[in-house]
């Protein structure tokens, strides 16, 4: 089975020099964890996850505690705290490709990239989960 029957297509994307405040709104809004930083081109140059984002932000951003240094926190840029060159694997692979960079690089997600590095999908570890889950089984 190759990624492109389970990858996810609706790929969200951030650019480098967007707010961190861009990003949570984001997730705040969405279901997924992971976004997909482009560059000006529109190539994929890194990742960034719901938990990059707490590690970057102050705990006391949105409560009554909140002062102005936590809330600049808000105004880093996605370079700062993105996951540079991701591990990425193409459409026309299998999921026991996928499988294998999960184990041997210990990440969460796999942007599926065309041969420009232009993101066109996105592959999680629950997509791979799912995809066996729902795969016939062979009696033995």
């Amino acid at each position: 089975m190759d990624l492109r029957s389970i990858m996810t297509t609706r790929v969200v994307t951030v650019e480098l020099d967007d707010q961190l405040e861009v990003v949570k709104e984001i997730f705040d809004s969405m279901k997924f964890r992971h976004l997909l930083v482009v560059d000006a081109g529109r190539k994929l140059c890194g990742v960034i996850s719901d938990r990059d984002l707490l590690r970057a932000l102050s705990p006391y951003v949105g409560t009554a505690s909140e002062n102005a240094r936590d809330t600049a926190t808000l105004r880093k840029r996605v370079h700062q705290i993105m996951t540079r060159k991701p591990i990425t694997l193409v459409p026309e692979a299998t999921v026991a490709d996928a499988i294998s960079l999960f184990l041997s690089h210990r990440v969460s997600c796999i942007p599926i990239v065309d041969k420009d590095f232009k993101p066109v999908g996105i592959v999680s570890w629950r997509d791979v989960l799912k995809s066996l889950a729902a795969a016939p089984v062979t009696p033995t």
